[in-house]
């Protein structure tokens, strides 16, 4: 596959340093340090405490379920898990959220030093290193009015558990960040302990961007883009941000550290706040909380848990599976997907497999807007389609009303074969009859295919393939059909 073409190529004196910072909101059941429902409500300030509501005397209590979370997004990751992590507090003063610190690892991450791999477009492999996943709590959520200049505060989301994952700056173009996130994604997905939703701002990412010249080893200013939920978004703000960056050097400015807003309507980047330095959140260590300390038997019994991962679901469709790596690629992005072929790959082997999945299944949920769970076409009936294909009782064209009857109606494929009289003509001496009638009926037809070069025979048989299907009412197996065809045209 070509590489997507980016603004930089443009600049072949410049390269791009991309690192990314990473949110993912854990699906435990409830919040970072309080017994609140961890929940997405449209009710506003409905599952929240004197915890996450910043009370004063409230004491936090550790989500245990979002350090064994911790733990498996690390194993997942190539990290070495800590032996000792401890929590901080970040200092900042924004009305959703209402301590007016934020509680997170600054010191002392959980998680350190791994990475993942990724699949460039032209299939090779790079690996992006992590420099850290560390454990920390959401802010809440400001809702500003369009019908008056009034702004609220739902603190639904405060206090829910989150991961940060932070890469090092090691990708180059847009190209390679989409595909750093979505493969991230997917691992936090497979693992179980985060949605994925975008929309829902459950994974969410700040990019930071800088340029310099390829002759220097001095980074440039880097620009951070904050909290952009989705793919297109993040590739759309990276390209435009690396063109802003690279025309304001070349015309001899310089860039400013500031955090900027992705503008989806406009296609730009706006200021909303010049970049903070560490020092200027004053860290310092939790009091009211304990230092974390894992062990041995611990990482083991997390290690335990972890299911196939996404490379390792893709390695296995292709090697084992015998799919193409763009088959793989969609079955392994969509992990509803991917259960349901490998549950009909279970009880039927064949191509036609992958083939009714991509083109009948999909087509069939998008056009009535269901999901899986809902189709009437499970993985068992769609691999006994598969085998009736396969075996040659049915041939392609009879598979596709198979398909839409037992969709329709739950039906077993055998017997709506029968009740449909779908089964194809594969006798031999019966279509054999067939095709010599349709050559007696067609001289003209039969002289030009004997006159025609090689290179156009193909495509004149087809004229005769048409006839026979047409004769046996779509019954015919045009494997037979073509054989015959050859032995009686010469």
């Amino acid at each position: 596959m070509a590489r997507h073409a980016s603004i930089i190529d443009n600049y072949p004196e410049y390269e791009a340093t991309i690192g990314i910072e990473v949110h993912v909101q854990l699906t435990t059941k409830s919040k970072m340090f309080c017994a609140s429902a961890r929940q997405v409500s449209e009710q506003p300030n409905v599952h929240i405490c004197n915890v996450c509501t910043g009370a004063p005397g409230a004491l936090p209590v550790v989500n245990k379920q979002a350090v064994d979370f911790a733990i498996l997004a690390g194993l997942a990751t190539n990290c070495t898990i800590a032996k000792e992590s401890a929590f901080d507090r970040k200092h900042y003063f924004y009305p959703d959220l209402p301590k007016d610190y934020q509680i997170t690892q600054q010191f002392n991450p959980i998680c350190l030093n791994g990475s993942v791999e990724i699949r460039l477009e032209d299939g090779s492999r790079k690996t992006i290193r992590l420099n850290r996943i560390h454990m920390e709590e959401d802010a809440g959520k400001n809702l500003h009015s369009g019908s008056s200049n009034e702004s609220f505060v739902d603190l639904n989301r405060a206090g829910t558990p989150l991961l940060e994952v932070v890469s090092e700056p090691d990708l180059k173009d847009a190209q390679e960040a989409k595909t750093y996130l979505k493969t991230l994604r997917s691992i936090v997905q497979y693992i179980g302990i985060c949605s994925g939703n975008m929309e829902e701002g459950a994974f969410r990412a700040d990019t930071n961007i800088s340029v310099k010249r390829k002759d220097t080893d001095i980074l440039g200013t880097r620009v951070e883009l904050k909290n952009i939920n989705s793919f297109k978004f993040i590739s759309d703000a990276i390209e435009y941000e690396l063109g802003r960056q690279l025309e304001i050097i070349e015309e001899g400015g310089s860039v400013r550290q500031e955090t900027r807003l992705w503008d989806t309507k406009n296609q730009v980047s706006v200021p909303m706040r010049s970049k903070e330095d560490a020092a200027d959140y004053r860290f310092f260590n939790d009091p009211d909380l304990p230092i974390i300390q894992t062990n041995d038997e611990w990482v083991e019994r997390m290690r335990a848990q972890l299911p196939e991962l996404p490379h390792q679901k893709f390695e296995r469709l292709t090697t084992q599976s015998g799919l193409s790596e763009y088959e793989a690629d969609i079955l392994v992005e969509d992990i509803e997907l991917g259960n349901y072929f490998d549950a009909a790959h279970k009880v039927s082997q064949s191509k036609q497999v992958i083939n009714l999945i991509l083109r009948d299944l999909l087509g069939h949920l998008k056009e009535h807007n269901l999901t899986l769970a809902e189709c009437k076409v499970t993985p068992e009936k769609l691999a006994a389609i598969a085998q009736l294909i396969e075996s040659g009782a049915i041939n392609n064209r009879a598979a596709k009303e198979v398909f839409e009857e037992v969709a329709q109606t739950g039906k077993e494929p055998q017997i709506v074969v029968k009740e449909k009289g779908l089964e194809q003509i594969g006798s031999a001496d019966e279509l054999e009859a067939i095709v010599k009638q349709i050559i007696a009926d067609n001289p003209a037809n039969v002289e030009q295919y004997k006159q025609a070069p090689d290179d156009r025979k193909q495509r004149l048989s087809g004229f005769f393939v048409g006839q026979a299907m047409k004769k046996t009412q779509g019954k015919g197996n045009p494997k037979i059909i073509q054989e015959l065809l050859k032995k009686h045209l010469g």
